[in-house]
């Protein structure tokens, strides 16, 4: 057995309106920040695993992404593995 570490974000889908990410884009403004806009707020997860290999690895993040770490109606997920010693 491997052990790997994924790195995962959770993300707002773009057509979900994201109302914390609307709140820090307005508070830029009274940082003198008014450059900076349309901030998405999201999640990001570490996890551990351990599987024969990087695609099993893989699968099965994406299993844990879809049925409990992301709700897909309203945020999309991608991850990064990378093999741990």
């Amino acid at each position: 057995m491997k052990k790997f570490l994924a790195e995962i974000d959770v993300m707002p889908k773009k057509e979900i309106l994201d109302p914390q990410g609307k709140a820090v884009t307005g508070s830029m403004k009274n940082l003198g920040l008014s450059e900076i806009q349309n901030i998405r707020i999201g999640k990001h997860i570490t996890l551990e695993i351990e599987a024969d290999s990087t695609e099993t690895a893989s699968e099965k993040v994406d299993q844990a992404c879809k049925n409990l770490l992301a709700n897909l109606i309203m945020e999309s997920y991608s991850f990064k593995l990378e093999e741990v010693a």
